[in-house]
């Protein structure tokens, strides 16, 4: 299995708790053990998991949310 790494987001239209915890369980439904951190005013989503980090990007845009991947 491959092993956990942090991944940083940026992403955009999170305007409020809700927001935050629906970023979050688009990311939990990929990796139900991922460590997620959201910091809501600058939109820094921050996520240790065993997902990929560009398609959790992608599934956090499908959600409704400007997602892409820190560099």
């Amino acid at each position: 299995m491959a092993e956990a790494k942090i991944v940083v987001f940026s992403v955009k239209g999170m305007t409020c708790g809700g927001c935050a915890e629906a970023v979050k369980r688009v990311i939990r439904k990929a990796d139900p053990d991922a460590d997620i951190s959201v910091e809501l005013s600058s939109g820094r989503v921050e996520a240790k998991t065993k997902a990929e980090g560009g398609s959790l990007a992608a599934a956090i845009t499908k959600a409704g949310y400007e997602a892409a991947v820190a560099a």
